[in-house]
Order: C-alpha cells, then sequence, then structure tokens
C-alpha cells in the first residue's frame, strides 16, 4: 500500500536521505529539498561513530540497536569502503592534567591502548567490533542520495520551503519556497535538523505550537592526518575531554568543546568557525598523542547538531495535519540513528504504521515530552 504518491522531504541530511533511501528501496520516488543541497551541515561534518548499545534501557534503545544493524546492511548493500564503513574498538582513556606543563612521551604506550601515549593515566574499554564501528556521513549521504536517484528517479530541488500549503481539510497539498516557487506534494517530511525550529512558521499557529521546540549544539572538529591507520576511538577524560574517531583513510577525526544549545541563526554550510576553539582542539591532541600531536590539522570545521528541551528526537506524524512527518532532535546519535529513523518515517509512508521500531515514545506527542 502507498499511503501517498507526491513525497516532499525538507533537508537533504542524514535523516532526509535515509527516508529517500528506503523509499527508493520501494521503487518509490521522492524530492529533496535543500538550501544547498545533500549533507551540507552536520551530516558532512560529523564523526561517524556507532555504538549499539549506548542508548540500552532508554527510551531511543530499541532504535538505536536497530540503527546499528541497518548500518551494516547498507554497507553490504552500498559498499562498506565507498563509505568508509568499518567495526573497530573504543577506549575510556583518564588523563593526567597536573603533568600536561611538564609532559614529555615517554615512549610507553599505555597498556591495552593504541596510540594515547602523553599524560594518560588509565584506560577502560567501552567496546569492541562487536557493538562499535563507524561511517563517513558525507560518502554515506552520497551514496544513499546516489541509490535514490537510481533506484526509483528522486529528484533534488536547491531551495528553501518557507511555507506548508494545506488544503481546506488541513492535510498537506504542497510547499511554497523562497523564490515564490511551489513544488505540489501530498507529503511532506520535516528533516531539517537543527533548523526545524523554523519550521513553526510553516504552518498555522495551532500546528506550530505543538512542534517541539529545536535547538542546536555547536561542535567544532579538525581533522588530522595520521602517519598510519589507525583502528581504535578514544574518549578522553581530562584537556576538555575530546573524543577522537580515526577513520579508514588515515584522517583522525577530533571533535571537543561543545557551546551551550541555542536557537540557530547560522545558515546551513556556513557556520562560523572559531580559532580559539580549534586551538583547544589542537592543543588537546598535543597533551595526548606523541603521534597525532606534532601533525597541523588539513581541515578545521564546525557544525550543529539538533536537539530537543527533552533530549529526545521526534519521529512521526505531525497531529492534525495529514501527510506531514518529522524526523529531527537526534542529537550526537544523528549520524547512528539516521537509518532507523528513514526506514520508520518510509513506513508510516508506504504502510500507515512502522514495522520494526516502535516510536511512540518519540512522537509529537509523546508523553515524554516537556
Amino acid at each position: 500500500m502507498v499511503a501517498f504518491s507526491k513525497i516532499v522531504i525538507a533537508g537533504g541530511g542524514i535523516i532526509g536521505n535515509s527516508v529517500a533511501y528506503y523509499l527508493a528501496k520501494l521503487k518509490i520516488a521522492s524530492t529533496i529539498i535543500d538550501p544547498v543541497g545533500i549533507a551540507p551541515a552536520a551530516s558532512g561534518k560529523a564523526g561517524g561513530f556507532l555504538a549499539r548499545d549506548w542508548s540500552d534501557g532508554s527510551p531511543i534503545g530499541q532504535l538505536q540497536q536497530h540503527s546499528f544493524d541497518l548500518h551494516a546492511q547498507q554497507a553490504e548493500d552500498l559498499g562498506a569502503a565507498n563509505i568508509d564503513y568499518r567495526r573497530l574498538a573504543c577506549m575510556a582513556v583518564g588523563c593526567d592534567e597536573r603533568a600536561a606543563a611538564v609532559a614529555k612521551p615517554s615512549g610507553k604506550k599505555l597498556e591495552g591502548v593504541e596510540w594515547a601515549d602523553i599524560n594518560v593515566l588509565g584506560r577502560q574499554k567501552m567496546g569492541g567490533t562487536d557493538t562499535i564501528a563507524q561511517v563517513h556521513p558525507k560518502k554515506l549521504c552520497d551514496a544513499m542520495w546516489k541509490y535514490s536517484q537510481d533506484n526509483a528517479g528522486s529528484k533534488l530541488i536547491v531551495g528553501k520551503v518557507v511555507e506548508a500549503l494545506l488544503n481546506d481539510d488541513g492535510s498537506i497539498s504542497g510547499v511554497k519556497l523562497d523564490d515564490g516557487s511551489t513544488v505540489d506534494c501530498d507529503a511532506l517530511v520535516i528533516a531539517c535538523g537543527p533548523w526545524t525550529d523554523a519550521v513553526k512558521t510553516w504552518f498555522p499557529p495551532e500546528v506550530s505550537k505543538i512542534i517541539p521546540r529545536m535547538l542546536g549544539v555547536k561542535y567544532h572538529s579538525i581533522l588530522i592526518k595520521s602517519p598510519h591507520v589507525l583502528n581504535e576511538a578514544v574518549f578522553f577524560s581530562g584537556f576538555g575531554d575530546p573524543e577522537v574517531y580515526p577513520r579508514p583513510d588515515g584522517d583522525a577525526y577530533i571533535t571537543g568543546f561543545p557551546d551551550p544549545a541555542v536557537v540557530v541563526n547560522e545558515s546551513p554550510g556556513e557556520e562560523e568557525v572559531r580559532p580559539e576553539v580549534v586551538s583547544r582542539l589542537v592543543d588537546a591532541t598535543k597533551k595526548v598523542s606523541s603521534l597525532l600531536g606534532p601533525i597541523a590539522p588539513h581541515t578545521e570545521q564546525a557544525c550543529y547538531l539538533p536537539t530537543t528541551n527533552d533530549s529526545l528526537p521526534v519521529i512521526g506524524g505531525v497531529p492534525g495535519v495529514k501527510g506531514a512527518f518529522i524526523g529531527s532532535g537526534h542529537g550526537c546519535w544523528g549520524i547512528l540513528n539516521g537509518p532507523a529513523t528513514g526506514e520508520a518515517i518510509a513506513e508510516l509512508l508506504t504502510e500507515g504504521e512502522t514495522k520494526h521500531v516502535n516510536i511512540k515514545v518519540l512522537g509529537v506527542d509523546s508523553p515524554y515530552r516537556r
């Protein structure tokens, strides 16, 4: 059963592309509308770290486990090498900040840790190849979009949605863009990430007030080319708690020092990179690794991760508007939970219900909302 025939997806990031991808697997075309294109913001700049069981016992536990498994399936379908998917280990490493001023490499790495060797006190394993993996978010989004185009004829419109057009019964009839043009559709998927708060202006007040507030947490990151490929992600405790995700192409993705959550006013793909935050990341790297510390970053970037007041993603239909759906607010787990979110929304569009994950707790009107 295909419940909707003309599907527009507002947002070209991991969620929007995942919806389009799982529709395309059913030979159903969709139209992505994005101000820039495919994955211009966090979905092109995130680390792509995947953990299967880190949210067990929480409202997103089932979503996360299923999405982790979907990533593995996507790697088979799209080619692991094409999206830099692999399994790896993960360690938590404690640091001695007091010794940082005089620390020198000892030449002896902390036992059980692959590459952290300066000012390190102890370590704890956070996961192995059975529960930890990674993917390159931009490469994944590009691969999913190519599949959606090739398998279903999906289309991309570069533009900005400014209004949802409604029929007399309140159902979706189309969208209006910032250039004044309109696109007909009977289903609208809102996948605007940290810019989802602006969606409130698309709808009448009685609808806008029930859409949860969406904020953005700005993260900076740097990329350093390692002398050789590393195979262990590390979460440091100390020096600002940086996180390092080595990639199979030799890059080490390093992030940390998040800003407070705010309403996002910067445009997608134009996020300001603040030199002082980059310097903190570089300095933290020098204080924990003699291998990576001396190497200057080749990429400095920033992006916003979408978050809600209750820290739960919003997934499901928009009450009172037939044909309107939303998927956003995944925080640091956006890349991880993108596939399961996209699959669930595709199921709502085609079957009227989800088949693999219970998303009622994550709906717009979930009792968990506050």
